[in-house]
């Protein structure tokens, strides 16, 4: 396995073949990111570890959505089967080094959380994983506010550990803790491209998301009833998670263009 530096506007190329790619077939991406979204929250709901369950399940979607990506990027369109298959396959040949990555995704995640309790007594722990709730006067308070932003500085180095290891687990057969290292090596060498790429999706995202509530706004404003504002509603959180389901498919293409094999 070979290292691969890219210049930074190659960000930019990641968020256009990663577009491409859920265009092939954007029934079965979504379909999928549903799939793996609503198996995280089936197993968030187990009383006392759920929260646990659910972040260790995290590395295992980005492995399924980044091998639906390597399949609708072949040469020939794939059926929607093809690319629901190569998800499953590439999780059920790796279930036992996904289950160790897994495990160190959520100790250092929690590990995170620990290290921001020190700032406001663990009430940001509290809300953002076990679902407590946040009121307006606990967001304003400054412990509450640095409590965040420590979470928020420690958590890059962390996603940047993680960002590529699941992929380098399953394609090049890294050990997790390796691939850990690799990831974060890789990440660290390409950080402009990277830093490219998220700015991109910041973009695209601020772009769906104004395009996202004009189409709410209008619904909400044609509707007399209730209903009309419900609809505009789910018309936000389903345009919120296909563009997560578009974000996913593109992480493939920042890993394959980062690494090639000797």
């Amino acid at each position: 396995m070979k290292l691969n530096l890219v210049p930074a506007r190659t960000g930019a190329q990641w968020v256009r073949t990663g577009l491409r790619a859920f265009a092939t077939q954007p029934l079965a991406f979504v379909s999928l990111f549903f799939f793996f979204m609503g198996l995280v929250s089936i197993v968030s709901q187990i009383p006392l570890a759920g929260a646990i369950f659910a972040l260790m399940l995290l590395p295992t979607m980005t492995l399924g959505l980044m091998a639906a990506a390597a399949e609708a990027a072949g040469p020939i369109k794939p059926g929607a089967g093809a690319v629901f298959r190569a998800a499953i396959t590439a999780v059920r040949s790796d279930v036992k080094p996904m289950v160790v990555l897994g495990a160190l995704y959520a100790g250092l995640f929690l590990v995170v959380m620990a290290i921001s309790a020190i700032a406001d007594g663990g009430q940001f722990a509290r809300v953002y994983l076990l679902g407590g709730e946040l009121s307006r006067e606990l967001a304003e308070s400054t412990e509450f506010q640095v409590a965040l932003w420590i979470a928020m500085g420690l958590y890059l180095p962390l996603s940047l550990a993680f960002w590529h290891a699941p992929a380098l687990v399953h394609w090049h057969h890294i050990p997790p803790a390796k691939s850990l290292f690799f990831s974060f090596v890789a990440c660290f060498k390409n950080f402009g491209a990277l830093t490219v790429f998220g700015l991109v999706w910041v973009g695209v995202f601020i772009a769906a998301g104004f395009l996202l509530s004009i189409i709410a706004t209008v619904m909400v404003a044609l509707g007399a009833s209730g209903g009309a504002a419900a609809f505009g509603g789910a018309v936000m959180i389903g345009g919120a998670l296909v563009m997560a389901a578009m974000f996913f498919t593109s992480t493939w293409f920042t890993f394959r263009d980062s690494f090639q094999a000797d």
